[in-house]
């Protein structure tokens, strides 16, 4: 068994399309729509297909650390 830090590796597959997990069609696109924050910046990610939610993420500004 790994030890509980181990890290797992990222590798860039360009030959591999990732499938949307709610229709199941190979994602080629995805949107993304900026969303009023009171803090830093923060986008929600969805499937061009079926425009169900994949993430949202959050950038902080610089003077957040």
């Amino acid at each position: 068994m790994p030890p509980m830090n181990a890290t797992i590796p990222a590798e860039e597959t360009p030959d591999v399309e990732p499938i949307c997990p709610h229709c199941e069609t190979p994602v080629r696109r995805v949107c993304y729509r900026r969303l009023s924050s009171f803090l830093g910046v923060r986008y929600v990610y969805f499937c061009s297909a079926c425009r169900k939610v994949l993430g949202i993420s959050h950038r902080k500004g610089f003077w957040m650390g």
